[in-house]
């Protein structure tokens, strides 16, 4: 049998760090990563047989749980019939008008192959229709790897030596100049723009700092600001789209912004992009307009079929459980974990769990750098002990899905309270 670590020594030989995605690596957590090889509904396996109630979920891409049957068998009929053509199918007809009929700001949608392809894109959009070149971003927001965008991110790239400050790349290679014009500013405060601003990019719920929810007014205050000096307003939906609500958080929060981006949920676990918006903003895209943007892959096929299978699940009443679901994981390691002698913060927003150990929960990055990321470490490996996965680094978040009832999270929480036990019991 292949262990967790044979296998990854094996992938170090071959791929840089053994990952493909350096959160992976177990790095902010220390240990060896698990190396999944199966997964259902809320749970999956590693190479060694060992189960585990999984609270990453592909990071938000999985929404139905793994290996949900109908979007199994829809990848299974498309790939019957071929896996990628470089032609245009009835499919992404189907997934943008799905979209569109969601996400009513999005009278036009382009699908891309991931999220960082969107977000990279829409700002070159944002730049040629508006003719500036200044883009504001926000400390703690990630937006994928485009150069442009990786000053002050979160997620993993925090934990990277060197990482971004306003005006300075968060990452070796990425040029000076390419984040020169990326002003970045604190979350939840409304920055006073000037007339070179071409956009203002948000994650409208930030989920790559661990979990902060938008303050009353911030969003309001950034689509008032754009309009004030004809600045477009971005939402970045990669992870909210379609899971904090049917219509993402723009429907969720009231706030309409003029071009979006999406991923994860509408690729049903495959890898897919998206963005939209007005459409005299996205008919200046190639062929039609003077903004450039391709992809082979783009409208895959498969990922299509995925994607429309995963949103034929989210009705009413799937909403509604997720919120629920959400809202039992939330206070229930809260209790349990603090019970324990633990002090978490266990913040939500609709469907998103956040998990901080600390007093208060933050509200931009400075405060989610002040929580005890060494205690979040020593609480991860507690929990993976007793077969819960948790995302491997602070700033992530926990995703509850359609495949979590009642009986996985209580499961999840009773786990927690002996793992806080062990590391309260360990200091």
């Amino acid at each position: 049998m292949t262990t967790n670590a044979e296998l990854f020594e094996r992938a170090r030989r071959v791929i840089p760090g053994g990952v493909n995605s350096p959160v992976r690596a177990f790095r902010s957590v220390g240990g060896t990563p698990y190396f999944v090889a199966r997964a259902e509904g809320a749970r999956v396996w590693d190479v060694e047989g060992t189960e585990y109630l999984d609270l990453v979920q592909s990071y938000g891409a999985i929404i139905a749980g793994h290996a949900h049957p109908k979007v199994i068998e829809a990848v299974r009929a498309a790939a019957g019939h071929g896996t990628s053509y470089g032609a245009p199918t009835e499919r992404e007809v189907l997934l943008a008008e799905a979209v569109a009929e969601r996400v009513p700001s999005c009278e036009k949608v382009r699908m891309v192959s991931s999220g960082t392809e969107a977000t990279m894109t829409a700002l070159r959009l944002a730049r040629g229709a508006t003719g500036r070149s200044k883009v504001v971003k926000f400390a703690g927001n990630y937006h994928g790897h485009g150069d442009a965008l990786l000053a002050e991110s979160g997620s993993g790239v925090a934990h990277l030596e060197g990482q971004g400050h306003q005006g300075v790349p968060g990452s070796a290679g990425v040029p000076p100049t390419a984040v020169a014009e990326t002003l970045v500013e604190p979350y939840n405060v409304v920055p006073r723009l000037d007339a070179d601003v071409a956009c203002v990019i948000v994650e409208p719920v930030a989920a790559n700092m661990g979990l902060v929810a938008p303050q009353p007014g911030f969003l309001e205050g950034l689509r008032t600001e754009c309009d004030r000096v004809g600045a477009l307003l971005v939402f970045d939906e990669v992870i909210t789209g379609f899971r904090v609500a049917r219509g993402g958080a723009q429907e969720r929060f009231g706030v309409r912004p003029d071009l979006s981006c999406f991923g994860k949920v509408i690729g049903g676990g495959l890898n897919v992009g998206a963005f939209g918006g007005r459409a005299d903003l996205m008919d200046q895209l190639a062929p039609l307009g003077p903004v450039y943007q391709a992809g082979t892959l783009s409208g895959n096929p498969l990922a299509t079929a995925a994607g429309l299978a995963a949103l034929s699940l989210l009705d009413t009443e799937a909403y509604a459980a997720l919120e629920a679901t959400a809202t039992r994981l939330a206070d229930g390691l809260r209790s349990a974990i603090t019970g324990a002698g633990l002090t978490v913060c266990t913040p939500r927003v609709g469907p998103l769990v956040g998990l901080f150990v600390g007093a208060e929960a933050p509200t931009d990055f400075e405060g989610a750098r002040r929580t005890d990321e060494a205690a979040y470490a020593e609480l991860f490996h507690a929990l993976l002990r007793r077969g819960v996965a948790l995302a491997p680094g602070g700033y992530e978040i926990l995703f509850p899905g359609l495949a979590h009832h009642d009986g996985v999270v209580d499961a999840i929480v009773e786990r927690a309270a002996e793992a806080a036990a062990e590391v309260v019991g360990r200091r």
